[in-house]
């Protein structure tokens, strides 16, 4: 690595975004310097990425797990391995990292990324949750410490995009497109008895295993309405989804003179990490360029809202404010790792946010302490419901 150059930190290294965020910089060398590294069990794979890129700081979940990352990273190497939501925090402040890249999976995001903001970094914005659970703090905190966030998410990537140079005012609408994931065009009696391994084989994009649920379900294109709704201050009255199975078409924005804008490439999440990171640059990635003559047709469908409750709940969730998105995310977080788990079936995922949301009195809560409580305890409740559904997979 050559003196100089962006420096980075990475939360969720060794995730599907962390990875992908690795092959980008491992491109362009020179123009990057990994400083910090974040993972939570992978000590193998993290253990790698640190002697490749040699961070100043390593993290991980547990002491355990870094007892285990030194010793495969092996004596006197120069890396400092911390540990646990602490850790992870350190990670995501640290005073060398001019950009922070939130990609840890769930409401473990949470902190880290307010860390970062809170610091001032460049926030690469992959984790979604973030803005599910505190969107008002979050944006309040960037606002207060000059924090730049910059969304990864290929749909807010091209939101971002298609804004630039554009009046916010004339915005009409923002129109967000969903692959469909795997079993589109199936019936809610069809899903019935779907497997984790069905709901896993996404058609076009290569994620983790709880994104790739949510795609399945289409929960994720709810999680992503609420996250476009502090991203770009558009009330959710404002934001559809459309369902695009060719993932050529990234998101659209309908202007107020009825001019529709969109941003298209292939699917490669390279594209707006790049984006992200380097901005308002664009970097010249060694990638097939999108070959609109061989994809050949871009088909465009209203979402099922019978097969695919979990849309309409994150919506709703989103309309109503408070602590909804809270809940919302924690319980969806329980029921995907129960269905991974074969103790649910995959309908009952739906049914598990909607009983959680159906308990949610709470009123609306702006500071973290009481964001991380209702979290806690929405995860208590669901793993109560998850317990009640048990034998009777859906």
């Amino acid at each position: 690595m050559e003196p100089g150059g962006k420096m980075v930190a990475i939360l969720g290294s060794t995730g599907s975004i962390g990875v992908r965020t690795l092959d980008v910089i491992r491109s362009f060398p020179g123009r990057f310097r990994v400083k910090a590294l974040a993972a939570g069990r992978n000590v193998e794979r993290l253990a790698a990425q640190v002697k490749e890129f040699r961070p100043r700081l390593a993290a991980v979940l547990t002491e355990d797990l870094a007892v285990q990352l030194r010793d495969l990273i092996g004596p006197g190497f120069p890396v400092e391995v911390v540990f646990g939501e602490e850790g992870y925090v350190r990670a995501a402040a640290l005073e060398e990292a001019e950009t922070v890249v939130s990609a840890m999976v769930g409401a473990a995001g949470l902190r880290p990324t307010l860390a970062a903001v809170r610091a001032g970094r460049r926030v690469a914005l992959a984790n979604k949750e973030a803005l599910v659970m505190a969107g008002g703090l979050v944006m309040a905190e960037a606002r207060s410490s000059g924090a730049a966030i910059l969304p990864v998410d290929s749909e807010h990537s091209a939101v971002f995009q298609v804004l630039q140079g554009q009046r916010r005012e004339a915005v009409r609408r923002i129109l967000l497109t969903a692959s469909g994931g795997p079993f589109l065009g199936r019936s809610r009696a069809a899903l019935a008895g779907v497997s984790p391994e069905e709901a896993l084989a996404h058609p076009r994009w290569r994620m983790g295993a709880k994104i790739s649920i949510d795609s399945a379900t289409l929960m994720n294109k709810g999680l992503e309405a609420i996250e476009a709704r502090w991203l770009f201050d558009c009330p959710l009255d404002r934001i559809d989804i459309v369902i695009h199975p060719e993932s050529v078409v990234h998101s659209l924005v309908e202007f107020a003179d009825g001019s529709v804008l969109a941003q298209m490439g292939i699917p490669d999440m390279r594209l707006p990490i790049a984006y992200a990171l380097t901005y308002p640059e664009r970097l010249p990635l060694d990638l097939p360029r999108l070959d609109l003559a061989g994809v050949g047709n871009l088909s465009f469908r209203r979402p099922d809202p019978e097969a695919f409750p979990c849309l309409g709940l994150a919506l709703a969730a989103g309309r109503r404010g408070g602590t909804a998105p809270v809940v919302l995310n924690a319980a969806n977080e329980a029921a995907v790792q129960a269905f991974l788990n074969r103790e649910i079936g995959f309908l009952d995922i739906g049914r598990v946010i909607e009983q959680a949301l159906s308990q949610d009195e709470g009123p609306a809560t702006a500071d973290l302490g009481g964001i991380l409580e209702v979290d806690r305890e929405t995860r208590r409740r669901a793993q109560k419901i998850v317990s009640e559904l048990k034998g009777g997979l859906g």
